[in-house]
């Protein structure tokens, strides 16, 4: 059996097409790339041979099959270890909604289902929803309906485009938006249902969204005292 996770990998932004080129040789042709920047103090950075400018995050969901082999040609084809290269590294995920969402993120890798979570009894969870540009309120007022706190959006490309048509059914655009929306665990299925059914592949936002186990956290007091009020 299989285990999936979320592989996130960051480098610098000049760095972007070649992994991306080595990502896609490996068979990971879907993928979403997002930018962000380095906070290190300076001396860390000259420790590592990096520079304080702007990075890409990458983010890509894979087996542990597929991860040791991503991993062993890093090391070696990309020398991710050589200071300036970067740093790859995996997140366990506990769940995907649909079948054909699980099928377009994998994009071939062969997977056998397991137990939904390598984190037993996490209390809360984070959902991931991947939807075309403009439509996160869409996502949002779906995941709200149901009584999920606030979201987090940040702006992404996506990868692997053309690929949609084959798993999902539908075409889709490469600009997206990522929503993060923590969540509690007992919620996580009924949120999803939500966004599915009203944001998903049938809607505009042509929404995918996937969860990942969080084993602790800080500051949700007033979220939940806010949903226990609506109930």
């Amino acid at each position: 059996m299989s285990q999936l996770h979320m592989m996130v990998t960051i480098t610098n932004r000049n760095l972007t097409k070649k992994f991306v080129h080595f990502y896609k040789e490996k068979g990971l042709d879907v993928s979403g790339v997002t930018v962000g920047m380095g906070t290190a103090a300076s001396e860390i950075l000259d420790y590592f041979g990096l520079e304080g400018t702007e990075k890409s995050v990458l983010f890509h969901v894979v087996t542990n099959e597929k991860w040791r082999e991503v991993k062993y040609d890093l090391q070696q084809k990309m020398q991710i270890d050589l200071p300036g290269m970067g740093i790859a590294f995996l997140v366990p995920l506990s769940s995907i909604g649909g079948k054909k969402a699980l099928n377009y993120l994998l994009s071939g890798q062969k997977f056998v289902k397991e137990e939904e979570s390598t984190l037993k009894e996490t209390k809360y969870e984070l959902l991931v929803a991947i939807a075309n540009q403009g439509y996160t309120e869409l996502v949002m007022d779906a995941a709200r309906q149901v009584h999920a706190a606030g979201g987090t959006v940040i702006h992404a490309k996506g990868t692997g485009t053309e690929k949609a048509e084959k798993f999902l059914g539908v075409t889709l655009v490469a600009e997206k938006e990522m929503v993060f929306i923590v969540v509690k665990s007992e919620q996580k299925k009924e949120i999803m249902k939500a966004i599915m059914e009203k944001a998903g592949l049938e809607s505009k936002a042509k929404a995918i969204v996937f969860s990942l186990p969080v084993s602790a956290t800080a500051g949700m007091r007033l979220m939940e005292e806010a949903v226990e009020e609506e109930l």
